[in-house]
C-alpha cells in the first residue's frame, strides 16, 4: 500500500471521479487538474484530506496542494487511479481549453516571463546599486568641478559629486557592474526566445541562436537609433535586396520584436518536425526554421514589434502621468494583489521592462512593490491578534515576513484569500498607496526584488518619499485589518465553527510530527535495458528533464524489452503497460516511463509480463514493447528511470555519461541522504 493511497482514492472520489478528469500533472508542490466540470469538484471535502494543504484554481487548473511529498502523492494518486499524468506542459495545453483568448495571452506571457524573473531582479538590483553610485549628489563630497569650473543645473542650484567622481575604487566597481546589468536588460531577447523555445518544446539553442541575431553588434544599437541620422542609417545599416530596402536595427531590451520572433520560430519547427523524414530532420528542421524566423523578425515581426511596444508602453506611461494618474495608481494598486493570486501578474513584466527601456525607468514597479508590502502587513496584524493561536502564529508570521521580501503567494493563500478581510485591507492600503506613488512620480530603474527591498531599484532622487509612502502600505493596511476584525465586518469565515474544523483538519498535515519511517539503505539500480544511457537533463520530456518526478538517467533503448533493475515489489503498473513503478528492498521508489506520451497508444505495442502488487527480482520481465510501432506512430521510446522519493535518496550514475550499457548491468547507485 502506497504511502497516500487512502488519501488519493479520496481525492479521486472528491474531484468526480475519473471520468471528470481530463489531465493531471503536478508542479514542486502542487497537483494539477484540468477537470470537465469544475462544480463536480468538492472543494470542502477535498481540504478536509490530511495531505492536502489547500485548493485553488489558476489559469484553467484545478490545483491541490499537497507540500514536498506531492511526487510520491502523484505516483499513488495515478496507480490507484489508472490516469496516465502528462508533463505540465499537456495539463497547461489542456487547461487553456477552459480559457478565453485574453486569458490564454495572459497564462502565456506568464509561462515565458516566469524563468527569466531572477535574472531581471538580480539585474535590477545590480542597476540599483550603481544608480546610488553614480546618481545620488552628496553635499559632503563637494561640488562637481569640470576642467576647475563648478557645475550648476539649470535651475542655478549646485551640482555636487557622486561617490564615483571621487572614487577610483567604487567608480571601477560601478563600471563592472555594468557587465551583468548590461548582459540582462540589452541582450533580454535572448533570454526572451529562449524561453519561448523551451516553452514550446522546440530546440532551445535555436531560440538562443535567434536572439543573438537580434542583438548582434553588427546592427544599430535600439537605443541609438534616436540618436543616428537618416544618412547614416541609409548608408552603414540598410539591406538592399534590389527594390526592398530593411534597416539593420537591433532590438535591445525590446519585449515585443523577440516575443513575435521566438514564437515564429517555435511554430516553423513544430510545422517542419510534422512533415520532414526523420532521417533528414536535423538538417533541414533547423534550416527552415531559423533562416525564416530571422527574416521574418527584421522584415516584419521586428518594426511591428517595435511600433507596438513603443505604444503600449506610450499608453500606460499616459496612465502612468496624465491628468488621471491618481486613478490609474488607484485601480491598479487595488487590483495587483488579485492578479497575483490569477497568475496574471506576471504580465506586468513585460510592460515594466518595456517602460524602463523607453523612458529611463518605471512608474509600475513601486506600485507592485508597494502591493507586496501591504498585503504582507494585513498578515502581520493577523499575526498580532492571533499569535496565542501556534497554528495561525506559524502560518502567518512567515508569511508576512515572506511578503515584506516580495513574495506574496504564502500571504495570499494561507491568510488573505481564506479570511477575506485581511485581502481588503491590504488591497485599499495598496491602492492608497498607488496614488502617492504616482503623486510623488516615484520611478524605479527597473524590475528588482519586491517588498521592502524594493528601495534599491528606486532612482535615488526618490528614496525619501518612497519610504514615506512604505510606511503608509504598512500602516493602513494594519489599521484596517485590526479594525475590520473589530467590527466583523467580513469576518464570518474566520469565526465560523464548521469552516475553522475544516481548516484545521486541511492544516493538521503540515503542523503534526512526522511519522517514522524505516530507515532508507544504499542500493545498486541495475540497467533495466539495452541502450544507450544518458544524462536525465538530455530528456525530452521538461517535467523528466528538471528533475520533478525525481532523479536517475534517461535510456535510448536498442531492444523493446524491460526488465526488474532491483528486488522488490511492483507498486505501480499502467493499464497501457507503458509505465511501471518498483520499490525495491532498500526503500527506493523506482519509476520507468518507456516512452514520451506513449499513453496515447492506448497499450498497443505493449505487453505487461507482471501485475501490480507482484514480487519481483532483478532481471524478471516487466514489460516487452514494440519500438518500430511506437516509433511509426511518431513517438520516441527513450525511457527515462528515475528515483521518485528524493527527499530520500540521491542518485549517482555509474560511468561517464552517455554510454552503452546492457541489460543486468549497473546503471546507477541510491544512495541514502
Amino acid at each position: 500500500m502506497g504511502k497516500f493511497e487512502k488519501d488519493a482514492k479520496d481525492l479521486l472520489e472528491a474531484i468526480g471521479g475519473k471520468e471528470n478528469v481530463t489531465a493531471v500533472s503536478h508542479c514542486a508542490t502542487r497537483m494539477r487538474f484540468v477537470l470537465g466540470d469544475d462544480k463536480k469538484a468538492k472543494v470542502k471535502a477535498i481540504e478536509a484530506i490530511p495531505a492536502v494543504k489547500g485548493t485553488f484554481t489558476n489559469a484553467g487548473q484545478f490545483q491541490v496542494i499537497i507540500g514536498n511529498d506531492v511526487p510520491i502523492f502523484f505516483n499513488d494518486f495515478v496507480a490507484v487511479s489508472g490516469i496516465e499524468g502528462v508533463s505540465k506542459e499537456a495539463a497547461k495545453s489542456a487547461a487553456k481549453s477552459h480559457q478565453n483568448p485574453v486569458q490564454r495571452v495572459m497564462t502565456t506571457l506568464a509561462e515565458i516571463f516566469t524563468p527569466i524573473i531572477p535574472a531581471l531582479i538580480v539585474g535590477g538590483l545590480i542597476l540599483g546599486f550603481r544608480n546610488v553610485l553614480e546618481g545620488v549628489q552628496i553635499q559632503a563630497l563637494g561640488q562637481k568641478m569640470i576642467d576647475g569650473v563648478a557645475q550648476f543645473a539649470k535651475d542655478g542650484e549646485p551640482i555636487y559629486n557622486t561617490i564615483v567622481d571621487v572614487s577610483k575604487f567604487w567608480s571601477n566597481v560601478n563600471d563592472f557592474l555594468w557587465l551583468p546589468a548590461q548582459a540582462v536588460f540589452h541582450f533580454l531577447p535572448v533570454g526572451i526566445t529562449w524561453s519561448i523555445a523551451r516553452k514550446m518544446g522546440t530546440s532551445q539553442i535555436l531560440g538562443i541562436v535567434l536572439g543573438i541575431c537580434l542583438v548582434s553588434p553588427n546592427l544599430l544599437n535600439a537605443y541609438d537609433v534616436a540618436t543616428t541620422s537618416k544618412e547614416i542609417i541609409a548608408e552603414q545599416y540598410t539591406w538592399y535586396f534590389g527594390p526592398l530596402e530593411f534597416h539593420k536595427f537591433g532590438y535591445q531590451g525590446q519585449v515585443i520584436p523577440a516575443l513575435l520572433a521566438g514564437l515564429s520560430l517555435s511554430y516553423l519547427e513544430i510545422f517542419w518536425r510534422k512533415r520532414i523524414p526523420e532521417v533528414i530532420s536535423m538538417i533541414f528542421v533547423p534550416l527552415l526554421s531559423l533562416v525564416p524566423a530571422l527574416i521574418l523578425a527584421h522584415t516584419i515581426l521586428g518594426p511591428f514589434g517595435w511600433w507596438v511596444g513603443q505604444g503600449l508602453s506610450k499608453v500606460v506611461f499616459a496612465g502612468l502621468t496624465g491628468s488621471f494618474k491618481w486613478l490609474f495608481g488607484a485601480v491598479f494598486g487595488a487590483l495587483y494583489a488579485p492578479f497575483v493570486i490569477t497568475g496574471l501578474h506576471h504580465m506586468t513584466n513585460a510592460i515594466d521592462t518595456q517602460l524602463a527601456n523607453d523612458y529611463g525607468g518605471t512608474a509600475l514597479w513601486p506600485m507592485i512593490a508597494l502591493s507586496n508590502i501591504a498585503q504582507g502587513s494585513a498578515v502581520l496584524a493577523y499575526y498580532f491578534m492571533k499569535r496565542k493561536n501556534e497554528k495561525e502564529a506559524q502560518i502567518s508570521l512567515p508569511a508576512a515576513v515572506s511578503a515584506y521580501l516580495g513574495v506574496t503567494e504564502p500571504a495570499l493563500f494561507g491568510v488573505n484569500v481564506k479570511y477575506t478581510y485581511p485581502l481588503i485591507a491590504g488591497m485599499i492600503g495598496s491602492s492608497i498607496a498607488g496614488i502617492l506613488s504616482l503623486t510623488f512620480n516615484i520611478t524605479a530603474t527597473g524590475i528588482g526584488v519586491g517588498g521592502l527591498p524594493a528601495i534599491l531599484s528606486i532612482q535615488a532622487k526618490y528614496w525619501l518619499p518612497f519610504i514615506l509612502v512604505m510606511l503608509v502600505a504598512i500602516a493602513v493596511p494594519m489599521f484596517l485589518t485590526f479594525f475590520f476584525h473589530k467590527t466583523g465586518f467580513l469576518t464570518k469565515t474566520e469565526e465560523d465553527p464548521e469552516l475553522q474544523a475544516e481548516f484545521a483538519a486541511q492544516e493538521e498535515a503540515e503542523f503534526s510530527a512526522p511519522a517514522e519511517e524505516a530507515a532508507a539503505q544504499e542500493v545498486s539500480v541495475l540497467s533495466p535495458l539495452a541502450g544507450e544511457v544518458k544524462e536525465l537533463s538530455q530528456a525530452a520530456d521538461p517535467v523528466f528533464a528538471q528533475g520533478v518526478m525525481g532523479q536517475g538517467v534517461v535510456i535510448i533503448p536498442s531492444e523493446g524489452e524491460l526488465v526488474s533493475p532491483v528486488d522488490g515489489k511492483v507498486t505501480v503498473l499502467f493499464p497501457t503497460m507503458h509505465a511501471v513503478g518498483i520499490q525495491s528492498d532498500q526503500g527506493a521508489e523506482i519509476l520507468m516511463h518507456i516512452g514520451m506520451d506513449t499513453v496515447n497508444l492506448e497499450g498497443k505495442g505493449f505487453e505487461g509480463h507482471v501485475a501490480q502488487g507482484d514480487r519481483v527480482k532483478a532481471g524478471d520481465k516487466l514489460i516487452s514493447f514494440d519500438m518500430k510501432a511506437i516509433k511509426k506512430a511518431g513517438y520516441v521510446t527513450e525511457t527515462p528511470v528515475i528515483i521518485t522519493n528524493q527527499d530520500q535518496y540521491q542518485t549517482e550514475p555509474v560511468g561517464e555519461l552517455p554510454r552503452v550499457v546492457e541489460r543486468g548491468s549497473q546503471l546507477m547507485t541510491a544512495k541514502p541522504l
